[in-house]
């Protein structure tokens, strides 16, 4: 019990120096980006959704390092389901999410693209460098492109994107140099306590590190996108909120992934077979239930929100079942599948139905 109070510790010690070495990092590269004259909008499309993704990133190349390769990729997966759902399940709850933004709305295709292409990746069991390659190469283009669309349509993306004060900046390069090398001194040490912990804890409880990543350690590196997309939500700016939700998914599977895949080398990023067959499922699943953005013109409800947190709790328990009531497993997973599952299907197409029967009232009308 000792051992394991001691992996508690290091898994709640190693979110904190995550969380606020993340923050360090955003604003010491941003000021930096703005002393070298970058365009605030540039910086709020790649500076800032990479710092939100550090913790993500420096977690996963860390169990790497350590030789938790089920760790790294099971981390991914279970932010992108942490993202999806409670992330975006919280701010929906708070405020309906109507997003207006033409970039957020291209985003949701392309993200829907990549998991698909992610998941079969995967699924011979294996990440490979040359996939890799291919997730970081598609980032690039992807933010290149991002970018010129932003730039040719400044009001319909600007708002789904963080904004950037030009305070940031005011101190010069010894403060702004001063915190980026703090914030990734701390998401160093802090991935490194983390996969520790997390691994630690996986050994003591007997369960794999599959596990713990998809839930503990997922969750832990999520919190950056939950706490920006809740305040943003507070303060009534909807794009940012499921921008930031898009946005993180799409580049914990290109950067994250990809770049778990090169450091990988030729014996590839090992994928357990868990993963392929019932939780990259899942994380598709959960990508797919941003497509109300285009049902109701971006506008998730509280009905909407709250669906998406019972699921996660669902999920949730999914995880526990096996290691604490092994028996309930399968009467869990038959109630899930033959009620649950059919029950939100019927919610979605009710709504769907109902959007476009006054769409096309409205279209009458005039």
């Amino acid at each position: 019990m000792t051992d394991f109070l001691i992996d508690v510790v290091q898994v709640l010690v190693g979110i904190l120096l995550l969380f606020f070495g993340g923050e360090l990092f955003v604003q010491g590269s941003v000021a930096i980006a703005l002393i070298l004259g970058v365009p605030q909008l540039v910086i709020g499309l790649t500076v800032v959704s990479l710092g939100t993704s550090a913790p993500e990133l420096f977690v996963s190349l860390g169990s790497i390092a350590k030789g938790s390769a089920d760790l790294a990729t099971s981390n991914v997966v279970g932010s992108n389901i942490f993202n999806v759902m409670v992330v975006l399940g919280c701010s929906a709850a708070i405020l309906p999410l109507k997003v207006e933004s033409r970039l957020v709305r291209r985003d949701v295709p392309i993200l829907i693209a990549v998991s698909m292409a992610v998941w079969g990746m995967a699924s011979a069991g294996v990440v490979t460098w040359q996939a890799g390659l291919a997730l970081v190469t598609a980032l690039v283009i992807n933010t290149i492109w991002e970018v010129r669309t932003a730039r040719e349509d400044p009001e319909g993306s600007g708002e789904a994107e963080p904004e950037v004060s030009e305070e940031a900046a005011s101190g010069g390069w010894a403060p702004a140099a001063l915190r980026l090398a703090g914030g990734m001194a701390l998401l160093v040490i802090g991935s490194r306590i983390l996969v520790i912990g997390a691994s630690g804890a996986a050994l003591t409880l007997g369960v794999s590190e599959t596990v713990i990543g998809l839930t503990i350690v997922s969750a832990g590196t999520s919190m950056p996108e939950l706490v920006a997309s809740v305040v943003a939500a507070l303060r009534g700016a909807t794009d940012l909120a499921i921008g930031n939700v898009i946005g993180s998914n799409l580049l914990n599977q290109l950067l994250i992934l990809g770049s778990c895949g090169l450091v990988s080398g030729g014996a590839g990023l090992q994928v357990d077979p868990v993963l392929i067959n019932r939780d990259m499922p899942v994380m598709l699943l959960a990508t797919f239930a941003c497509l109300p953005i285009f049902w109701t013109r971006g506008r998730i409800s509280r009905l909407e929100g709250g669906v998406l947190l019972t699921l996660y709790v669902l999920y949730l328990c999914d995880q526990v079942l096996p290691h604490t009531l092994p028996t309930w497993r399968d009467e869990f997973r038959l109630v899930v599948l033959c009620l649950v599952l059919p029950a939100v299907l019927v919610l979605i197409l009710v709504q769907a139905i109902i959007y476009w029967q006054q769409r096309r009232r409205k279209r009458e009308q005039a």
